[in-house]
């Protein structure tokens, strides 16, 4: 949100009115009257008034918002009201020419949001939401940490935010708690969720859920998982990153808010194996989140800068939000599981694709539109059969293949695991076909390696070995073997340079002959001509599995 200069004068000292004394107004009374810019404190409830007098001595009382805002030495305000008064007391505020300091959340749709950030930009008025975390110093400095690597790649964060204390009933606990930590994942991560999931249990009073978790999905790959309840047995106030270098845990609660875990995951003998370290403490200054929220609210009044919640941030916080509850109001049918002794089929078929009986596929296999799977054919366990694809008696596929739509998979060839057909790849199976000529015992084995991929509308002669992670650019027309990592082009298709496990192009060397994957780090030496070794990991191996989700790139060979 852009700022404009105020047009008129404003007091030298920033000089707020704290509105709403009830659950959190207290702690910002505390605050902004010990930094000097509390003017007045509103209260509908006259009886707040001796609160008032205790927390903040000589500050002037008033019981009508009205007045706040006609008094001339306000110059903003800051709402901590019920939730259901954000929008509306925050309008008046900005129409009367005020900035405003609202707590969470701004509104509760995010029609009431966009109107306040656009209200606000039309008058050149700062619009401020109170996400606290983001001012915490450890919060900030796991945010530091994370854009400058030192936790690795991203994998998944988790945040716990539960408690026995005070039980709302004007808002749930989803719009209760989780604004702070969707606020803080979305800031340490950079970007906003492409999907979010969200379930949860109204125990205490209908329709008003008590517990909730939520599951957000970045565009990076990365998850966000939230758990919120004001029905705990005691509190946990707990986020945790997991990087592929480090992991972060922030504990509000402990005496030490901020560790790192050097844990490591090494392959031995092929099985992922923990190892385990010491906890490295974190040194973070030792001040009040909240007091640092007010005085960056203070400074903003001052300089005119966008602040670092300001109300675009808690657009997008609500856009969220409001997912969430659209989730959690309309929640996804449960899986029944079968009868005891019941038959169950272990992968999925769709209603138009045939799985003849005598083939054989594995759990967590997805058999898509008119694909067939004939009699005898062997497909591995988390495969994904595309539209119109055909898998011949006497084909086997491995795990985790993928076949894109119109591929024929005929008897003779074999496909490793992980390996990736593109669509309309063809695969034959008899290097000099006629019709009139029965050739079924000519047929020629032909050979798809761990890891190897086949682009859009390649073709595969008969009796050729594509090597592991071996990468045919779409087009080309494949006449003889690939070597393991060989990227290949054209028609006949010759060999262009080498591919990565993780599908980069793998560039120039350096003085020792090494190339290294953009992507993973590992590196690479072609050991004799022709021949390339990862120098990282097992060549029989798989990838290990936190590495599965990397980026597969048809255009990774263009220069």
């Amino acid at each position: 949100m852009s700022v404009r200069k105020p047009r008129e004068n404003h007091p030298a000292s920033p000089s707020v009115a704290l509105i709403g004394l009830g659950y959190w107004g207290p702690n910002l009374t505390r605050n902004f009257h010990a930094l000097g810019a509390l003017a007045t404190i509103c209260d509908a409830d006259p009886s707040r008034q001796a609160l008032a007098a205790t927390l903040a001595p000589h500050v002037p009382f008033v019981t009508s918002f009205a007045a706040a805002l006609a008094r001339a030495d306000v110059r903003a305000v800051a709402i901590a009201t019920p939730a259901a008064t954000h929008y509306e007391l925050a309008r008046q505020a900005l129409e009367a020419g005020k900035d405003v300091f609202v707590e969470k959340p701004m509104a509760l749709t995010v029609s009431d949001g966009q109107a306040l950030v656009d209200l606000a930009a039309r008058h050149g008025r700062i619009l401020m939401v109170g996400h606290i975390l983001r001012y915490h110093p450890a919060i900030v400095r796991l945010g530091q940490l994370i854009r400058e690597g030192g936790l690795g790649r991203m994998h998944y964060l988790y945040s716990n935010r539960l408690n026995i204390g005070k039980i709302r009933t004007e808002e749930n606990i989803l719009w209760s708690f989780a604004p702070h930590d969707i606020s803080v994942m979305l800031a340490l991560l950079g970007e906003e969720p492409v999907s979010v999931s969200c379930e949860g249990g109204a125990y205490l009073r209908p329709n008003i859920p008590d517990v909730t978790v939520s599951q957000l999905t970045f565009p990076s790959g990365v998850r966000g998982h939230i758990h919120v309840s004001w029905l705990h047995p005691f509190k946990e106030q707990r986020l945790v990153v997991v990087g592929s270098e480090k992991m972060a845990v922030f504990d509000d609660s402990a005496k030490d808010k901020l560790l790192l875990y050097p844990h490591k995951v090494a392959w031995r003998d092929r099985v992922p194996t923990a190892v385990k370290a010491d906890a490295e403490r974190v040194d973070i200054d030792d001040a009040e989140p909240l007091s640092l929220e007010c005085r960056h609210f203070l400074e903003c009044l001052e300089s005119r800068q966008t602040p670092r919640t300001d109300g675009a941030e808690g657009l997008r916080v609500l856009k969220v939000l409001s997912a969430c509850q659209t989730a959690l109001s309309a929640p996804a049918a449960p899986s029944p599981l079968p009868a005891p002794g019941a038959p169950t089929a272990p992968f999925f078929r769709h209603p138009t694709a045939a799985v003849d009986e005598g083939a054989r596929v594995g759990a967590g296999s997805k058999i898509w539109h008119f694909a067939h799977i004939q009699k005898g054919a062997q497909v591995g366990t988390n495969c994904i059969i595309g539209q119109n694809v055909n898998v011949d008696g006497g084909a086997v596929l491995g795990n985790n293949v993928k076949v894109q739509n119109n591929v024929s998979v005929y008897s003779g060839v074999t496909v490793e695991d992980d390996a990736f057909l593109g669509p309309s790849c063809v695969l034959t199976n008899v290097s000099n076909p006629r019709s009139q000529i029965n050739r079924h015992a000519l047929y020629e084995q032909t050979l798809v390696r761990r890891g190897a991929t086949i682009g859009a509308n390649a073709t595969i002669l008969c009796g050729v070995t594509l090597g592991r992670y071996a990468f045919v650019g779409a087009g080309s027309v494949v006449t003889r073997d690939v070597p393991d990592y060989g990227l290949v082009l054209g028609n006949p298709a010759k060999r262009a340079g080498w591919m990565s496990r993780h599908g980069q192009r793998l560039r120039a060397s350096d003085d020792q002959g090494i190339m290294t994957c953009p992507e993973s780090g590992y590196r690479y030496r072609e050991v004799e001509p022709g021949v390339l070794r990862c120098l990282d990991l097992d060549e029989e191996a798989p990838l290990p599995q936190d590495q599965r989700l990397g980026r597969l790139r048809y255009d990774a060979f263009k220069d």
